[in-house]
Parts: structure tokens; sequence; C-alpha cells
């Protein structure tokens, strides 16, 4: 009888029973909401970019300065993910981190000038530097890892999510009310979500503290021990993983930071027009992402190959992203230009979650956080060159459109380049035999 009662309780830490299921997902999502919070205070400057450059008479550089700057703060803080994670729990320090975002939407309000406007994106940068890592770290709690591609594909849709229905309704309130009520919305945003989070959140059984309840339950056995870092990442996985992570998040910082400015300046469609468009390349990212992710998860849970749906797949999907970026100098129609952008987004996109589950195989639950701030901050590095580099191009162009099509250009390039390295080097299967084994 007693042997009996044991079971069950193993099994509901080890395997993850359908009563855990809709908890298990039910937290997920409440992350995702942060995340989608997370993208849009992102994506408010190139849904603002316009109206400020107007009001305070900024040029492209200047905006691509401002998202560059952003980045900066971003990198360098992304790199303190997994010791945040051990100074604070991550009930408390996600807390901490909505707030700070929420209060970096103040200044602007109150004082607009380039100044204020620079130094609270920095502000916000290093406020969300360390959310990803630390995000996918609580999720990944309640998921086992064979299982982590599709609940990685949902964080990484908080970005699309966040464009195709928030940004609209943003673009909508900067229309209406103007630009400054749309940074107060997203900070009341982020100080609600604060209360629905520490009403629900408790750590899963995949994570640190449940794996170490677990192994303490079975005779003879320990918590898996930490390995050097070193022998994580300079694994070729984490290697071609970064390079290949730190091209795409270049195309998609540009998009948060001029997308719109290019439907509207670049294609000559209105205001209200290019900020609903700014939602297209998500709707085509989402759907491939938890397609993709579905199959991917379906496939590996029945003893399929990860070399394949953790390399080979998401390295596809970037060479395709690359090679549509690289067309976009010589498509004249404006409305095909925007659905072999948002196409070949949604292709690139891909490799975020994918490569993110990868990473995840290579390391104990103990030094997630860290591992993945590390992966993450490294992808960031993209972010810290593109926006900059774009207004450049753009202000040194004959016209805005040429511009940004050449701009998109030379990431598309990049994009090609480096999915060749990952479909090279990236395998899971064989690295994590070689850093746990």
């Amino acid at each position: 009888m007693s042997i009996d009662k044991v079971k069950p309780t193993q099994t509901s830490v080890v395997d993850g029973p359908k009563e855990s299921r809709v908890q298990a997902w039910s937290l997920t999502m409440i992350l995702v909401l942060l995340y989608v919070i997370n993208a849009a205070d992102k994506a408010v400057l190139g849904l603002v970019a316009q109206p400020l450059a107007h009001e305070l008479g900024l040029t492209s550089s200047q905006i691509g300065l401002v998202g560059s700057g952003f980045f900066l703060t971003f990198t360098v803080s992304g790199f303190f993910a997994g010791l945040l994670n051990k100074w604070v729990t991550l009930r408390w320090i996600l807390v901490l981190l909505s707030l700070a975002w929420a209060a970096t939407m103040v200044p602007m309000v109150l004082v607009a000038s380039f100044t204020v406007l620079l130094v609270s994106r920095l502000a916000l940068g290093l406020a969300e530097g360390p959310s990803s890592a630390l995000v996918h770290t609580a999720v990944y709690s309640w998921h086992a890892p064979k299982k982590r591609g599709l609940p990685g594909a949902w964080i990484a849709s908080g970005v699309s999510i966040a464009k195709i229905a928030i940004a609209p309704a943003l673009a909508v309130v900067v229309a209406t009310w103007g630009w400054r009520a749309a940074l107060v919305t997203l900070a009341v945003a982020g100080v609600a979500w604060c209360a629905l989070w520490l009403a629900t959140w408790k750590e899963g059984p995949y994570g640190e503290r449940g794996q170490a309840d677990t192994a303490s339950t079975a005779e003879g056995e320990e918590p898996q021990p930490a390995v050097p870092w070193t022998k994580i990442f300079f694994t070729p996985t984490f290697l071609g993983a970064a390079v290949a992570v730190i091209s795409v998040y270049a195309l998609v910082s540009v998009v948060l930071t001029f997308l719109p400015s290019y439907f509207e300046v670049g294609l000559g469609y209105s205001r209200l027009e290019a900020g609903t468009m700014f939602g297209f390349p998500s709707i085509a990212s989402m759907a491939a992402l938890l397609v993709s992710t579905f199959i991917s998860d379906r496939l590996l849970s029945r003893g399929a190959s990860s070399r394949l749906l953790r390399g080979v797949l998401p390295g596809t999907g970037l060479l395709i992203c690359g090679l549509a970026m690289t067309t976009l100098p010589y498509i004249g129609a404006p409305g095909l230009t925007v659905g072999v952008v948002s196409v070949g987004y949604g292709f690139g996109t891909v490799i975020m979650p994918l490569f993110n589950a990868a990473i995840s195989q290579l390391c104990p639950p103990r030094q997630l956080a860290g591992t993945l701030g590390v992966f993450l901050a490294l992808m960031s590095l993209g972010g810290l060159v593109a926006p900059y580099l774009t207004g450049v191009i753009v202000d040194a162009a004959s016209s805005p459109a040429e511009g940004y099509a050449s701009a998109f250009k030379v990431f598309g390039i990049a994009a090609v380049v480096t999915s060749l390295i990952a479909l090279l080097t990236v395998n899971p299967e064989r690295d994590a035999s070689r850093v746990l084994g």
C-alpha cells in the first residue's frame, strides 16, 4: 500500500502527469503575457518614430542611435541573468523588472527631448536584458526537455502577438491621443501584470528545485552536478547557434525600430496603415513558430533526431529568410514587398525557440538561467549594431525606399552566411553527451 502511494508522486514529478498540464500551460501563458508587454515596450519606438521625428526634429540616424542604445544596455545586462536568478527568486525578480519597464515610460511623458528619449531607452534595455533568459527558465521548469520547443515558441510569439494585437491598438492610441498616451498605456500594463503574477506563480518540477527534490527521493541518486561554463560555451552547437541568432536578431531589431517607417515613408502607406501592417510579418512568424515547434516536439518525443529538428530545420528557415531579404531592392510593388518581408521574417524567427531548446539540452538545470542568459545576450549583439546602421544607410540613400531595401538586403546576406554555419555546427545530441556525459 505504501509503495503504491509513493509511485504516483514520483511519476508526477518526473513524467509531468495530466493533472499538472493545466497549471503548466496556465503559468506559461502568464509568462507569455509578460513577454508580450516586453515586446510592446520595444516595438513602441517604431510606432512613435515618425511623430517623434516631426515633434523633436530627429533624423533617421538619431532614431537608429536610440534603437541601438537600447540594445547596448540590453546586451550588457543580459549576461547577469544567471546571477540574478541566484540572488533573487524568479517570483520577485520578474516583478522588479516589470515595474522597472513601466517606470522607464514615464520620463518621456513628462519631458520630451532627444536626451530623455535616449536615456529612457538605455534604462529600458538595462531592465529588459535579463528577462528573456529568466522567462525561459521559468517556463522550462514546467516542461520536460523534449517538449520545450512549443512553449519556447509561445514565448518567442510574444513579439508577434505584440505586433499583431498590441501594435495596431497602440497605433490607434497614437493617432487619437498622441504618442504619450501609448507610453502611459504600456506603463499601466506592466504594473497590472505584477498582480496577476504574484497571485499565481510557483516553480515547476523541471526547475532547479524540482530536480533537486526528485533526486533526493530516488535512492542512490544525487542532483546533477554543475559543469565548467567553458565546456558549454565552446561546444559547436552553442557557438554556431549564437552566430545564427545574432544575425536574425539584427533583422528583428530593425523590424522593431524601422518597419512602420519603411511602410510609411518608403512604400507610401498612411501612418495608420503602416502601424496596422506592422503585424503582418508577425502573423507569418507566429504561424511558422507554432507549427514548426509543435511538429518538432511531437517527433522528438517519438525518438526523432534533435540534430535534424533543432539544427537543420531552423538553419534552413534562416537560409530562406536571408534569401528573401536580399530580393527587396529588386521589387517594385509595395504590396509584394510587404509580402516578401513578412514571409521571410516568419521563416527566420523559427530559429529562436528551436535553438533555445537546443541550448537547454547542453546544461544541468542549475545552470540553465546562466547558459540562456549568455546565449541571449550574445543574440542581442545583432540589435546593438543593426538599427543605427540602418539609419545611416537610409540617410545616405537617394530615397527612403532605396535605403530601407538596401539595409534589409545587408541583413539578408548576413542571414544566409550564418545559416550555413548553423547547418554545419548545431548538433545538440552530440554536444550534450560531451558536456553531460
